[in-house]
């Protein structure tokens, strides 16, 4: 079975064909770079790597472009074309310049993601970065009628006569991605009405500033800054080319964001925009959307004080990524636990096998990496890929128990490790590095238990060998007693 994706803009599961095989390319919408990152966030940014990644598998590494935008300038509050930029907001909030901002939450943003193991992108452009492409961008859309300036220093793009017009074969009409009819307009949708429009859908490509607005370009009408959604398409044109394979994003993305992504880049170009729209669903705490507008978001920064980073990995990872996903921080703790069972096997694995992976062909691995791409093919299906991988790990476990052969372990644990690690990116199989210190100080305390309940069994004290035993256990110590001795593993 072939890849196939949910395909937003057709509504349907499609097969995945690349315009190119030779690179395919995919680009997601980046981070508004004010504040931290959320773990609402880091749903998104988790699933779209494993996309990343399994693409990577498919078609190498060398053969997958993908490029993440930065957005430090020109996204207003209400994600439309009013209010005050977010950048500016916070930094006043905050008593700073708005690039100092941008500078410092964008190094926040990529500390994260590299603590929950999501790769970092080909490329990372920043909208300041390209201001001069987007004015050329807007220039070109005002000379063929279908942008217009009314004279406040901003530039609109006309929806009417873009819909007018009509569009060149394999382009979509205003709405098509998010079902809205044209006619709907965006009043009452996070859009306040603007007398300087000739239509309420029309949406700012250029927006004119006053004195007090700290970001700001000279361009043919003045001094002002992009609009947010002029970005995306100049950034994506630059490094993808006119028509590129996936565009990847939240659901809140879709209406506006990404309506007046396609819009723009189809008027300016004469060609589709992207074939496929992938887009992921929220996560939820209490029944309601996280946002930090909303005030109910918990900073990746804080949750990685008290959780593993792979852990909420492996949280989000059993949720597809279409689906909704209910912050719940029980099941984040069950998850750490469930990893670190994991850890175990993996542990005991590779003591077994060895440490250099066996070369063994994908016709060669254990039957169930067979249901593992199936659902890895099924519009990355994480949750039922990684029930098939634990069947796996049931399997892996009975054959360390019975004393298997290296070789016959060495296949399982290859299988895994490339399920696991290369393609769900939870690290399950890396060998942690420690301090020696740390190692050796915590070979001496449990080894000093482990004597202490010997000596408790030597003297019949089977009360205190037990309670010492599971206190260990709950610790993550197995203790294993034997002809020759109790053995002690950590983890397993």
């Amino acid at each position: 079975m072939a890849l196939q994706v949910y395909n937003t803009l057709s509504r349907t599961k499609e097969l995945f064909t690349p315009i190119d095989p030779a690179l395919v390319r995919m680009y997601r919408c980046g981070p508004t770079v004010y504040k931290h990152m959320h773990i609402g966030h880091a749903k998104s940014y988790i699933s779209f790597d494993v996309v990343r990644r399994y693409l990577i598998h498919l078609y190498g590494a060398e053969h997958v472009l993908f490029v993440m935008n930065v957005t430090d300038v020109g996204h207003l509050a209400n994600d439309g074309d009013e209010g005050e930029d977010k950048m500016e907001a916070q930094a006043r909030r905050e008593n700073r310049s708005p690039f100092e901002i941008a500078r410092d939450y964008t190094e926040s943003w990529l500390e994260d993601l590299d603590r929950l193991n999501v790769l970092r992108p080909d490329r990372t452009p920043r909208a300041t970065d390209f201001i001069r492409q987007q004015i050329e961008m807007v220039q070109g859309l005002v000379e063929r009628g279908l942008a217009y300036a009314p004279g406040d220093g901003s530039v609109y793009f006309d929806v009417a006569e873009y819909e007018r017009r009509g569009h060149s074969e394999g382009c979509v009409s205003y709405g098509a991605l998010s079902n809205r009819r044209t006619e709907e307009g965006q009043e009452g949708y996070r859009i306040e009405a603007n007398p300087n429009k000739r239509d309420p859908r029309d949406f700012a490509l250029w927006k004119g500033a006053d004195a007090h607005h700290f970001m700001q370009w000279l361009s043919p009408w003045g001094w002002g800054y992009p609009g947010w959604h002029l970005e995306c398409s100049v950034m994506a044109q630059f490094y993808l080319g006119r028509t590129f394979d996936i565009h990847a994003g939240g659901l809140d993305n879709m209406f506006p964001h990404h309506e007046c992504e396609i819009a723009q880049s189809q008027a300016a170009n004469d060609a589709p925009f992207v074939r496929y729209w992938m887009h992921n669903n929220f996560l939820n705490i209490r029944g309601s959307k996280m946002g930090g507008s909303l005030g109910n978001a918990t900073d990746v920064k804080t949750l990685v004080e008290k959780i593993d980073p792979m852990a909420i990995r492996f949280f989000i990872l059993q949720s597809h990524y279409r689906s909704q996903l209910e912050f719940d921080p029980e099941a984040l703790v069950a998850a750490e636990s469930g990893l670190e069972k994991l850890r175990g096997t993996a542990r005991r694995l590779n003591e077994a096998a060895g440490q250099e992976r066996g070369g063994n062909g994908l016709e060669e691995m254990p039957e169930y990496m067979a249901r593992f791409f199936a659902a890895m093919n099924d519009d990355i299906n994480t949750p039922v890929a990684i029930a098939a991988l634990f069947e796996g790990v049931g399997e892996a476990n009975r054959l360390l128990a019975s004393g298997a052969e290296p070789g016959t372990l060495l296949r399982h644990r290859d299988a895994l490790r490339l399920a696991f690690d290369d393609l769900l990116g939870l690290r399950a199989f890396e060998r942690r590095q420690e301090s020696s210190h740390l190692r050796s100080l915590a070979d001496g305390l449990v080894g000093s238990l482990v004597t202490l309940r010997a000596d408790a069994r030597t003297r019949k004290d089977f009360a205190t060998s037990d309670a010492i035993r599971d206190s260990l256990a709950a610790l993550g110590v197995t203790v294993e007693d034997g002809k020759e001795g109790t053995r002690w593993n950590l983890g397993e």
